[in-house]
């Protein structure tokens, strides 16, 4: 199906973005290292303002009109979102972890799966029949 990759892609980075919103009640910062050392309020701070060149250079990326560039930023995004989930996974029960909502675990293991199975398709369609290298 024409786009269903793109559509794939899309919505593991959306979960990945609307998790970084969620993370902000649930206080990730504290979980992260440098991040936890600094007081709360700066924490945050440094957090959410880190996210503004962060998200910008992610959407660049992904968005070039380069296709070696953008595709290479998908597959690399794609990865960080399945070892995001694994890392979450490996926090539970850490005291500075507070995802515990069916939101938050919606959020982070769906931006998992979408990141694993955008992975699946690239690959698939890497090794479709017929298909010339580089294509």
């Amino acid at each position: 199906m024409p786009g269903s990759r793109d559509t794939v892609f899309y919505l593991g980075l959306a979960c990945l973005f609307t998790h970084e919103l969620d993370a902000v009640p649930n206080h990730e910062w504290r979980g992260m290292p440098f991040l936890r050392e600094l007081p709360d309020d700066v924490g945050m701070l440094v957090f959410i303002a880190g996210h503004v060149p962060l998200f910008a250079v992610l959407i660049a990326l992904v968005a070039s009109s380069n296709p070696p560039v953008r595709a290479a930023s998908r597959i690399g995004i794609s990865l960080f979102l399945v070892i995001h989930g694994a890392l979450h996974a490996l926090s539970v029960g850490s005291p500075t972890y507070e995802f515990s909502s069916t939101l938050s675990h919606v959020l982070i293991f769906g931006g998992a799966s979408f990141g694993a199975l955008y992975l699946v398709l690239a690959a698939t369609r890497r090794l479709a029949p017929g298909r010339m290298r580089g294509s």
